[in-house]
């Protein structure tokens, strides 16, 4: 079976930003955050048939170099949290999402703004070239910002590891992330 090429993982590429500034301003808007757990590696098949539909959604990705069993290396795109589509929309836009037939469950967003600024915040810490690994279960640590380096700016809890720091940048509502190497002197506590 031939491994398929990259699809959008969001749409429109915006969405992000503009999901972000509709929550901050507070305006009385229908639209808000769905979380979509989706049947069993239906990730994918639900994100085609949403930009079919041109409804917004967002699912992280991470690039993988997996070794098929004939010996040829290939780039995979695998979704960071397994089975979750996120859908920023009305709830015309939740019931569009249903209608693909790829929904095992839809969990509403209570906090919507702060689940949108740790998407987004993965999504930069995606762009980045920086190596991230997942980290599916959220260890209690200290909540730093980094204050030099590539990862400036950046906020989430550190992670202690065998000889190494890890920054864990987290999206509470899914209790998973990604974790990126970096120098205790990068860091300062928050």
């Amino acid at each position: 079976m031939p491994i398929l090429p990259r699809e959008p993982n969001i749409y429109p590429e915006t969405l992000l930003d503009e999901a972000t500034a509709e929550l901050e301003a507070g305006e009385d808007s229908s639209r808000r955050w769905w979380a979509f757990y989706t049947r069993s590696r239906q990730e994918k098949q639900m994100m085609r048939k949403l930009l079919s539909l041109r409804v917004p959604f967002y699912t992280p990705l991470l690039e993988r170099r997996r070794k098929s069993p004939a010996g040829r290396v290939r780039n995979v795109y695998e979704p960071l949290f397994s089975n979750y589509v996120f859908v920023f929309g009305d709830h015309e836009s939740r019931y569009s999402a249903l209608t693909t037939n790829c929904v095992s469950k839809v969990i509403e967003v209570v906090d919507g703004l702060r689940l949108s600024h740790d998407l987004r915040q993965l999504q930069r810490l995606l762009d980045m070239d920086v190596i991230v690994s997942p980290e599916r279960r959220l260890v209690p640590g200290m909540r730093v910002r980094v204050r030099s380096g590539p990862l400036a700016g950046f906020e989430g809890t550190i992670l202690r590891r065998e000889h190494e720091t890890r920054l864990l940048v987290a999206v509470d509502f899914t209790q998973q992330g990604v974790s990126a190497l970096l120098d205790d002197c990068q860091v300062d506590e928050i």
